[in-house]
């Protein structure tokens, strides 16, 4: 679990943090766990809220808003996609802006709906969408200067 705390930490104490708040959340609401299900799933929804209520708590300042997106998306060499360890993809998602990698963990990796996410977060659906858009692209970039790194491409 502290590995999906990590996903939306700024570095690891705070996700250690949030880790300790999940698992005093889920103590609390052990009684509520019905058996539907597998266990590690609900576990794993409380430390997402428990991400979620400490950034609400203490990110205060960072809004998330509509972001107005260009349409410009550098393409990504599937080469250099496959060649990414997980470590290095959680590395890159690491280093997004702190809101936009909050909306994207949210629905990449964890399934939530775009009105999901802005009801959690507090944002518009809209906002949700673009902060997730900005984030792909910024993704992406990060992508292609790894791989120009790599592979001694100028860039």
């Amino acid at each position: 679990m502290l590995g999906v705390c990590m996903r939306y930490a700024v570095d690891k104490a705070e996700a250690e943090d949030m880790l300790q708040n999940g698992f005093i959340n889920l103590f609390k609401k052990l009684n509520d766990y019905r058996g539907e299900g597998a266990f590690e799933g609900w576990v794993r929804r409380i430390m997402v809220n428990s991400a979620i209520e400490y950034h609400r708590k203490y990110h205060k300042s960072l809004q998330l808003m509509d972001v107005v997106d260009s349409g410009y998306e550098p393409s990504v060499n599937a080469t250099a996609i496959a060649t990414l360890s997980a470590k290095d993809l959680l590395g890159i998602i690491q280093e997004l802006p702190y809101n936009y990698r909050m909306v994207f963990n949210l629905y990449a990796i964890e399934g939530y709906s775009h009105k999901e996410i802005g009801e959690m977060v507090g944002i518009t659906e809209g906002a949700s969408k673009s902060q997730l858009s900005r984030a792909r692209s910024i993704l992406k970039e990060m992508v292609i200067k790894m791989e120009d790194k790599r592979y001694g491409n100028a860039g």
